[in-house]
């Protein structure tokens, strides 16, 4: 059993805390967009927030978004700096 910790802040609070610790950041990109449990994690923590705020088809989404991280029925997007360019004239 998970006790509570020693602190005032709310649950939204200490939810947005865990999403903010879990959100990738742009400059890791990169390194973790295969990574699926950095990905399933940010997912969850964000769905938790949504939850907290009374937002249940938001979490919903974000929720299924992190499954199909983990059943791998999803990946990450192509980059968008690295698109179709143009050949040089």
């Amino acid at each position: 059993m998970l006790t509570a910790p020693s602190t005032d802040l709310t649950p939204l609070a200490l939810a947005q805390a865990l999403a903010d610790q879990l959100a990738i950041a742009p400059q890791d990109w990169h390194r973790l967009k295969a990574n699926r449990k950095a990905q399933a994690s940010q997912d969850l923590a964000v769905a938790l927030v949504y939850l907290l705020k009374d937002n249940p088809q938001e979490a919903l989404a974000h929720i299924q978004q992190a499954a199909g991280w983990l059943d791998r029925s999803i990946s990450a997007p192509p980059c968008p700096s690295h698109g179709t360019q143009s050949p040089a004239s």
